[in-house]
């Protein structure tokens, strides 16, 4: 299987955990652990693609931009009790 096959991150996790399984193997060739090698270095820059470019659908992107826009914007309680606890300055 090449790793142009794993298409979803677990895919290429199961992959990496495989090759970890033959790599413990000590009568491996040292030809064949480093293609093993070079196979993990390819596929852990896959997963490093798959998770800087999420496959949201459109509705859990809008809920991710809602969610990020109302943790960045604190509530007026919140603002209310933060300015409580600053020291007051005297001019």
């Amino acid at each position: 299987m090449t790793d142009s096959a794993h298409e979803t991150f677990g895919e290429v996790r199961a992959r990496l955990d495989e090759i970890v399984e033959e790599v413990r193997d000590k009568n491996l060739s040292l030809e064949k652990s480093l293609d093993l090698y070079e196979e993990a270095i390819k596929l852990g820059n896959r997963c490093a693609e798959l998770v800087d470019k999420p496959d949201f659908t459109e509705a859990e992107a809008a809920l991710a931009r809602e969610t990020l826009q109302s943790e960045a914007q604190p509530s007026n309680e919140q603002a209310d009790e933060e300015a409580a606890q600053e020291p007051h300055q005297e001019a």
